[in-house]
């Protein structure tokens, strides 16, 4: 529940800021009039994201086993990708992000109210469909939902209270920390995500060493002990892992954190510049 719910802080307060800097922008520039359509295009990312994770559980309760696994454990890929692609993003735009908004928005206005709605929705929309692939994966790997869904609901439930203290001027963070910290912890929640994608596939012999197995602590650790079933809520942990889990598992951890902790590279200033001979 644990991972899930910093899936859902860190999605959900994406979402809630970029909403933020939407009315705070037209608040700012006397366009209030533009805010109702700014709300519609809110509701409709979050229609379609409900919509999207509804589909999902619907189209696997309808499959075989061996599909199912298959399904499960290729969005489970997915919803990993998406994380990382979102952990980098955030890192570059992060201190951009309010200017490209309003940005968008105002050429959105100029274009027409429908293009407002879109701008909306898109800006949205993007978190929501994201969201709703981590909890169809989430779900999957917990095998269950609703210890899934509360996880989510409580970390964007925090998210909405955040972004609406920092849009009323209550509440001041450091964005770049705060995304950085919850960065670090999501690339091993990510890596405990595409360890369980890799077993589904192997259950679903798309993969093979379903029986190979790196270790086996499920004496020590047992599955439904507080501490295994802590490490399973947050990391995916399985007591019980594949040398290809294992493999898989290490490498992400590997590739992805040392991009991540290494410094960000700053344009040379104009002064360092090497002269024209």
């Amino acid at each position: 529940m644990l991972g899930n719910a910093l899936i859902g802080l860190r999605e959900g307060l994406e979402a809630s800021l970029v909403v933020a800097i939407l009315v705070a922008f037209l608040v700012k520039t006397d366009r209030r009039s533009e805010l109702p359509r700014v709300w519609i295009g809110v509701g409709l990312a979050v229609a379609v994201s409900v919509g999207v994770t509804l589909a999902l559980t619907l189209a696997q309760q309808a499959l075989t086993f061996e599909a199912q696994e298959t399904l499960g454990g290729s969005l489970s890929i997915v919803a990993v990708g998406f994380v990382t692609w979102m952990i980098f993003w955030m890192r570059a735009h992060g201190r951009t992000l309010s200017k490209e908004i309003e940005g968008k928005l105002d050429s959105a206005i100029a274009m027409g109210p429908l293009a407002v709605v879109v701008v909306a929705a898109l800006a949205v929309g993007r978190e929501g469909l994201e969201t709703a692939v981590f909890f169809f994966a989430a779900a999957q790997a917990a095998g269950e939902t609703t210890g899934p869904l509360i996880g989510f609901l409580i970390g964007i439930a925090i998210a909405i209270a955040l972004a609406y203290l920092i849009y009323r001027g209550a509440l001041r963070i450091n964005l770049g920390r705060f995304f950085t910290v919850t960065g670090f912890l999501l690339i091993f929640v990510a890596a405990g995500i595409l360890a369980y994608g890799v077993h589904d596939l192997q259950e679903a012999s798309i993969l093979p060493g379903l029986n190979t197995l790196a270790f086996d602590v499920s004496a020590a650790v047992p599955p439904d002990s507080w501490y295994g079933t802590l490490l399973k809520g947050v990391f995916n942990f399985s007591p019980q892992t594949t040398v290809l889990e294992a493999v898989v598992w290490v490498l992400y951890v590997a590739v992805v954190l040392t991009l991540f902790l290494r410094p960000a590279r700053r344009p040379a200033s104009p002064r360092n510049a090497p002269s024209a001979a």
